[in-house]
C-alpha cells in the first residue's frame, strides 16, 4: 500500500471513526482502525463491536492495499502535523509496518493484519427512510439529554424511534426516559417509515451520529431490521447494534389532566433557576417552585451554603402552589426550548409536569417533581 493524501481529509476521517475506538482495549485489533486504499479512495474503518464507522476519502494510491494501525496514534501524529501539508503512507509488509511522512517529519507505526480486522457482515436492513440532516440533529437534541445512564436499566440507555400516531397524523417519534425526566420529540413520517419496528438506538450510536452529522448537509439515510441500524449521508456511514430490549409504555406517565398552566419567558427563568441552584447542595439540586398571581419564587437552601431567592414575572391564574424539581433537570429542558415561552401544566407538588415550547408543540418533557 502506497499513498498521498493532503493531511486535512485524513485528520477529518480519523476524526470521525477514531472516537468510537475505547481507549483501553482487551482485544489489540479493536484498537486499530482499518486502511483500505484502492481507485484514488482512502477507506478507513473502526469498531468496537457494537458500533462500526465507515469513511471514503479521496487519495492518490499509488499501490492499493489495506492494513491496520493504532487509531489514536494515528489521530494524534496527523492532528499535531502542520496545517496545509501532504501526508505520504507506505506500508512495508515484510516488517509488519506503516510508514508515515510529511515534510520532515517521519514516523513508523506498528501494523496488525487487516485479516484480524472484524469482518463487516453482510446485514439485511428491511426498513429504509431519509431524514434530512437538520431534522436529524433536532430529534436527537431535543431528546438526548433524557437517556438514562443506569446500566442495569438497559432499555432507558438509548433513545426509542417509533412511528406513531398524533391527532389522527402519522409521525415519527422519539422518546428518552431516565425515570425522573421523559422528553418526546415528533416530526412528520418519513416516506418508507410506517411499517418500521419500534427500535432502540444506543446512547453511544446517539452520539456519534450527531457529531458526525455537526457539518453534514443534506439527507440521512436510514436503514433498519429489529436488531441494527445504519445511517448514511456523504462519504460516511454509521452501523450499530440496536438495544435488545423492550422501551416501557411511555404514554402512560405522560400526565392527560394537569390544569394548572403557568407561561413565563423561558430565557429569563433559566437565568433565574441557574443563579438560585448555584446555594443547593450538589447532591439534590433541589429548587422550590412557589406560584403567586403575577409571579413565580425560585428559592433553594442548604445547611451549609444558606439561602436564595428569586422572582420571575409569569401568567397564572391557578391557586397558589408550592412544588419542588431538580435545578439541573430544569435546566436541561430549558435549553432544548427555542422558543421565548415556555409552558407548565401541573396537577399538584406530587404528579408529574409537563413542560412544552409554547410555539412549538413538536416537543413535550415530563418532569417528575421532588420534595424540598
Amino acid at each position: 500500500m502506497k499513498l498521498t493524501i493532503e493531511r486535512a481529509a485524513l485528520l477529518r476521517s480519523l476524526a470521525h471513526v477514531q472516537s468510537v475506538v475505547e481507549r483501553r482495549n482487551t482485544i489489540p485489533i479493536l484498537s486499530n482502525v482499518l486502511m483500505e486504499a484502492r481507485e484514488n479512495r482512502l477507506g478507513l474503518t473502526a469498531t468496537d463491536m457494537d458500533l462500526t464507522i465507515h469513511e471514503e476519502t479521496e487519495a492518490a494510491v499509488r499501490e492499493p492495499g489495506a492494513t491496520t494501525v493504532p487509531a489514536h496514534t494515528l489521530y494524534d501524529i496527523v492532528r499535531k502535523l502542520p496545517d496545509g501539508s501532504e501526508v505520504e503512507l507506505a506500508l512495508d509488509g515484510d516488517a509488519g509496518q506503516l510508514k508515515l511522512r510529511s515534510g520532515r517529519s517521519s514516523f513508523t507505526l506498528s501494523t496488525l493484519p487487516k485479516e484480524d480486522f472484524p469482518a463487516a457482515a453482510a446485514i439485511e436492513l428491511p426498513h429504509g427512510f431519509t431524514l434530512q440532516a437538520r431534522e436529524a440533529k433536532n430529534l436527537i437534541d431535543r431528546t438526548r439529554f433524557a437517556i438514562s445512564t443506569e446500566e442495569t436499566r438497559y432499555y432507558l440507555n438509548g433513545i426509542y424511534l417509533h412511528a406513531g400516531k398524533s391527532a389522527e397524523v402519522e409521525v415519527l417519534r422519539a422518546v428518552a426516559t431516565d425515570g425522573h425526566r421523559l422528553a418526546r420529540f415528533e416530526m412528520a413520517l418519513p416516506e418508507g417509515a410506517a411499517a418500521m419496528p419500534g427500535v432502540i438506538v444506543p446512547r453511544k450510536a446517539v452520539n456519534e451520529l450527531r457529531k458526525l452529522i455537526e457539518e453534514a448537509d443534506g439527507g440521512v439515510s436510514v436503514g433498519l431490521s429489529d436488531t441494527r441500524v445504519r445511517f448514511s449521508f456523504g462519504a460516511t456511514e454509521l452501523t450499530s447494534k440496536l438495544i435488545d430490549g423492550t422501551f416501557p409504555d411511555y404514554e402512560r406517565v405522560i400526565p392527560a389532566g394537569n390544569d394548572k398552566i403557568m407561561s413565563v419567558d423561558c430565557r429569563s427563568f433559566a437565568a433565574a433557576v441557574d443563579r438560585v441552584s448555584t446555594i443547593s447542595t450538589e447532591k439534590s439540586r433541589a429548587v422550590k417552585m412557589t406560584l403567586g398571581d403575577a409571579a413565580l419564587t425560585l428559592s433553594a437552601t442548604s445547611p451549609e451554603a444558606g439561602s436564595a431567592e428569586e422572582e420571575v414575572p409569569i401568567h397564572y391564574e391557578g391557586p397558589p402552589l408550592e412544588i419542588g424539581f431538580n435545578s439541573r433537570y430544569l435546566l436541561d429542558i430549558a435549553q432544548q426550548i427555542e422558543g421565548e415561552g415556555a409552558e407548565f401544566a401541573m396537577a399538584d407538588a406530587a404528579s408529574p409536569t409537563v413542560v412544552r415550547d409554547a410555539a412549538d408543540g413538536s416537543a413535550l418533557y415530563v418532569l417528575m417533581p421532588m420534595r424540598v
